[in-house]
């Protein structure tokens, strides 16, 4: 039977989307690391899109590219920094663009992508596996070979991906229902509370840090209940989908917790005690931030202000107050950030606790690099190296090149570009107040911290090849 003139067409179209999708699916397998970037790019330029159109701002004027631009990529790398004013700048359809912005950043590229492919073909086979097990351990992105021994492995990626969901949803709607009734006592009403309520929870839960009411988070300082529920929701954001999967199981027996779990909660209980320990000390005598506060409150706000300098981007106190001192305080915390495959932002605390670990072990004499109870491998090690060193350079550049645009104080420089880096969202008010130019500089700089140095070097390098011979060795002198 000869075709009809209108199935031509029909079939002509079905071709060249399976041939679209074919192109996309072998795309993302071959090259995991690239497709997280085109996808979190893609994600950007949607939100770009959106947030320009005149309904998404308060006065109902298009936004100007720049600031259309830098909140879309603030929001999808759930970072916090704004070149607006959050609460006015956007009408209501703005701010729930991006509270969805927020959430779908906040789970991953790789992630949702996987999520998605499960929803529509009801079943997630070894592609998909692939794709999303980039975001759960981004040395996967490699393609090359990489341990099962893993806190998840490849087969269990559909059961991570289920735990990434119901942990979003479970975790914001928890946090959402004890911060209603405090919002509702700090004068809001409870029509209001009801929106603002889920918004604290997404930006706790995601680490991104903003605030759509009028007054901030001032309106909740001395609220301690609020502040603590708030801090517990950047936690749970900041230790990574890997560790909450991990706890959900064995949340009793943490004698079976991987290697990866222990490093993780142990380095972040210890910056978030030392980090705390800092400020208290360097500003209980500054007037314009702690110095005003009883002992007690003083004492809160410390251990506040060490949780949001991980990547929770809140702040009560203001930042351009801080001494120079706590300002390299809290450029450190910074620059470390949350765990491995979470909402937050830095080099991770595995990056840092591997690289203290190698550093006592060397100064230890000891051959191998061992810690509970177990050794860690070399070439884990080396990617420590090369996240550090990817993440300085990156740091560095940024530094210098908006330094050289603004003209401003290198302190306050450095504190947003590392910010912007480690995705956090605290700023001393530079970055409102940056020209274009220098805004998309940041920009950049918010997506490759959020993108993560292992897969940007992996996206930027060329395909690995096996070495089947090996050079003679020679021993540099370092150190």
């Amino acid at each position: 039977m000869a075709p009809t003139a209108s199935s031509v067409p029909r079939e002509a179209w079905n071709r060249f989307g399976r041939g679209v999708g074919g192109f996309f699916r072998d795309f993302a397998t071959s090259s995991p690391s690239r497709f997280a970037i085109l996808v979190f790019a893609t994600l950007i330029l949607i939100f770009t899109a959106l947030l320009s159109l005149p309904i998404a701002a308060s006065d109902r004027q298009v936004t100007p590219l720049s600031d259309a631009l830098f909140t879309a990529v603030s929001t999808i790398c759930v970072t916090g920094l704004s070149t607006v004013e959050m609460a006015s700048h956007w009408s209501p359809f703005g701010k729930v663009l991006i509270f969805v912005g927020v959430n779908i950043g906040g789970m991953g590229a790789l992630t949702l992508a996987s999520m998605l492919g499960l929803i529509v073909s009801k079943r997630l086979g070894l592609r998909a596996k692939l794709i999303a097990a980039g975001d759960s351990n981004p040395l996967r992105s490699h393609g090359g070979p990489v341990s099962e021994s893993q806190t998840v492995r490849l087969g269990e990626v559909g059961q991570l991906l289920r735990t990434v969901a119901l942990s979003t949803i479970i975790i914001e709607a928890g946090v959402a229902v004890l911060l209603y009734l405090p919002i509702v006592r700090a004068g809001y009403g409870w029509l209001d509370a009801l929106w603002l309520a889920p918004e604290y929870a997404a930006m706790a839960f995601t680490n991104t840090g903003f605030t759509f009411n009028d007054r901030g988070l001032e309106a909740f300082q001395h609220d301690y209940f609020f502040m603590t529920v708030l801090m517990g929701g950047v936690f749970l954001g900041s230790i990574g989908f890997p560790v909450i999967y991990a706890l959900s199981k064995q949340l009793l027996e943490p004698r079976r917790w991987a290697l990866h779990v222990k490093l993780t909660l142990v380095t972040t209980v210890i910056l978030f005690v030392l980090g705390a320990g800092a400020f208290l000390i360097l500003e209980y005598g500054n007037p314009g931030t702690l110095g005003s506060r009883d002992a007690w409150d003083t004492t809160f706000q410390a251990f506040f202000l060490s949780a949001m300098t991980r990547s929770g981007g809140f702040s009560v106190v203001d930042i351009s107050e801080l001494n120079g001192s706590s300002l390299v305080v809290g450029s450190m915390l910074m620059f470390v950030g949350g765990g491995s495959a979470s909402t937050a932002g830095g080099i991770k605390v595995t990056t840092l606790a591997v690289l203290a670990l190698a550093v006592w072990s060397e100064a230890k004499g000891r051959q191998s690099v061992e810690a509970f109870g177990r050794r860690i491998p070399s070439d884990v090690q080396r990617v420590a190296v090369a996240v550090l060193a990817w993440g300085a350079t990156i740091v560095a550049l940024a530094t210098i090149v908006i330094a050289q645009i603004t003209k401003a104080p290198i302190s306050d420089v450095l504190f947003d570009v590392i910010s912007a880096f480690a995705t956090v969202g605290l700023s001393t008010g530079l970055t409102a107040e940056l020209p274009d130019s220098a805004s998309y500089v940041m920009a950049a700089t918010i997506f490759m911290g959020r993108v993560g140095t292992v897969t940007l070097a992996a996206a930027v390098a060329a395909t690995s090849r096996s070495q089947l011979y090996s050079l003679p060795v020679e021993r540099p002198i370092v150190g």
